[in-house]
């Protein structure tokens, strides 16, 4: 299994998960340093407490009658793409949370995606070139593998540049890009 666990509570469950069930299979888990001291990366003792793993995390914020567009994305992009949701006053694109990238919760996205009834554009962002990074997976083995658009960076031999300024642009280029699907005049 992979999982990417933007949360503490849900990186927990992901290890006690690990530890409880009566068969063992290996567990791949990636954590940004950068959601170590993020101020939005947080869990309340009752979410640590009580509760299981997530395998998608919902908008909890938007409206779902009024979503055009479901974006969804795994790891720390999706705190840089809710700040700019939420700072350009955008309500009509839903962000998903893909916390378990294999296998594919498929049928817990099929709920999700049930949910947003205007929908019209379901769009995969990554921060990793297109030709790395989970998007020719999610590509490949969801149930919606005609319906999605993707926004990454360009495919490239290297998954850096090698320098902040155009680490930087390129990660502006990529949310604006998000932002660039909403009916909301930013």
């Amino acid at each position: 299994q992979i999982v990417n666990a933007t949360t503490p509570a849900n990186f927990y469950h992901a290890l006690r998960r690990q530890l409880k069930r009566e068969f063992r299979t290996p567990l791949i888990v990636f954590t940004p340093k950068s959601l170590l001291r993020h101020p939005e990366v947080i869990s309340s003792m009752d979410d640590l407490a009580s509760g299981s793993f997530k395998e998608l995390l919902d908008d909890s914020t938007v409206d779902k009658a009024k979503a055009k567009t479901v974006v969804v994305c795994s790891g720390k992009l999706y705190y840089e793409i809710n700040h700019a949701l939420k700072t350009n006053g955008v309500e009509d694109i839903a962000l998903i949370r893909v916390e378990q990238l294999y296998p594919f919760p498929q049928k817990q996205f099929n709920k999700v995606l049930a949910a947003y009834p205007k929908a019209e554009k379901l769009v995969w962002v990554q921060e990793e070139p297109e030709n790395m990074g989970p998007w020719r997976y999610i590509k490949a083995s969801t149930e919606q593998s005609n319906s999605w658009e993707v926004i990454s960076r360009f495919a490239s031999a290297s998954p850096a540049s090698g320098s902040s300024k155009v680490f930087a642009i390129r990660q502006k280029s990529i949310i604006d890009r998000v932002l660039s699907y909403s009916m909301v005049e930013s």
